[in-house]
């Protein structure tokens, strides 16, 4: 018989029902617990909003830095992007949320922990993968796959009859939004339809690339172990260099995707997206890497990409297949250091310098006006030697 609850909360629609209704449900103290991961919220008004909903007790815990640093550099460092687009603003946050939600269920003894995921999405897997992987002794609880709504209205109504406290949130909103440190994430409503272009007035952090300045604007970012360290040669922490970039890349309207991707439990969604430092500090840390890294481990660990996104996709962060992933991603990294520099216009950023002490790159043997430190003539058996089984096979299917 479930004791005590914590609920990840965030004051948005679902967790401010989902609040009363456990309440009323389970009649069991309820913690709820908000991971402050640079969403921009009040987190004061978010916390008193939660008591006046019902909430036993409140616990904020302000997770920036640990987001920027162990979670967005760490799928940074491996080039994570998941079907070729989409940069997982969303998904990474999730294990960080289910990691301190644990914490706490644990700290303050409670039984189980309650999310307000809906049953058709990605999060639900992302907080209960996480959840058997730190604490499968704990219950999960997820109203939208036991509760007797069917809708975003039903919740209005509901709502409305218990005095629920909804300021921000609105019937006639025409999308869901999520925010945090890394992006601003925007999908239903509206956007159902793939053939729908966003509206201008949609986005929050991007600055629509038609009416970005007219001059372009130059950044410097210095990698270090594949970690950036530095914006224009200013040392900064993982939250506020993402913060630096974000005001700059999102002046200039870098960073928006608007894909159709495929969600793990089989259905296909609409999500467009804001990212705009993080795709700047994924352009500029590949810049670096094409002169430190050599070929075949670069060729290795690109071949990996694929695999480590849907890890974080698909919600198995804490899993052991992640772990040795994330080993040999590490050990990739240790030459990665230099700096990078991208041009910025008008929703446009493109790498246009890089530079770094453990650079591979020499001109003596790239270059077209020197030969002196390299043989042609050696170029004729490596040509002859590739070639051997391609004549071979020529042969082989001669008249077929």
């Amino acid at each position: 018989m479930t004791k005590k609850i914590v609920l990840a909360y965030s004051g948005g629609l679902d967790t401010s029902v989902i609040l009363k209704w456990i309440k009323d449900k389970y009649q069991v103290p309820v913690i709820a617990f908000v991971a402050d991961i640079g969403q921009g919220d009040d987190m004061g008004a978010v916390s008193r909003k939660a008591t006046r909903t019902g909430a036993d007790k409140v616990l904020v815990t302000d997770l920036r830095e640990e987001f920027a640093r162990d979670y967005v550099f760490t799928a940074l460092r491996a080039n994570a992007v998941y079907e070729g687009v989409y940069l997982m603003g969303t998904a990474i946050a999730r294990p960080l949320i289910a990691k301190y939600q644990i914490k706490i269920a644990r700290s303050e003894g409670c039984d189980a922990v309650a999310h307000g995921a809906t049953g058709k999405g990605n999060d639900q897997v992302r907080f209960e993968l996480a959840c058997r992987a730190l604490a499968p002794e704990l219950e999960i609880i997820a109203p939208w796959r036991t509760w007797e709504f069917t809708s975003r209205a039903d919740l209005f109504s509901y709502a409305e009859k218990h005095g629920i406290e909804l300021s921000g949130v609105s019937k006639d909103k025409p999308y869901s939004m999520d925010a945090n440190l890394m992006h601003t994430s925007y999908e239903g409503g509206l956007l159902e339809d793939p053939w729908t272009e966003p509206a201008p007035e949609m986005f929050q952090t991007t600055k629509d690339p038609g009416e970005a300045p007219d001059k372009a604007e130059y950044v410097e970012i210095d990698f270090v172990d594949g970690t950036p360290t530095a914006v224009n040669r200013e040392q900064l922490s993982p939250a506020k260099l993402i913060l630096k970039l974000n005001q700059i890349a999102g002046k200039h309207g870098v960073g928006r995707v608007d894909c159709v991707e495929n969600r793990f439990i089989g259905m296909k969604s609409r999500g467009v997206y804001e990212t705009p430092g993080v795709s700047v500090l994924h352009l500029a840390h590949r810049a670096v890497e094409s002169i430190t890294m050599d070929r075949e481990v670069l060729h290795l660990r690109d071949g990996l990409i694929p695999k480590f996104a849907s890890l974080i996709y698909n919600g198995f962060w804490f899993s052991p297949e992640m772990q040795v992933l994330r080993a040999l991603i590490d050990e990739s990294q240790r030459t990665v250091n230099g700096t990078a520099r991208i041009k910025l216009y008008k929703g446009h950023a493109s790498v246009v310098g890089r530079k770094s002490p453990h650079s591979l790159y020499s001109p003596d043997l790239a270059g077209f006006e020197t030969f002196a430190s390299y043989n042609s003539k050696d170029a004729e058996g490596f040509i002859r030697m590739n070639g051997l089984r391609l004549s071979m096979n020529k042969a082989l299917r001669r008249g077929l």
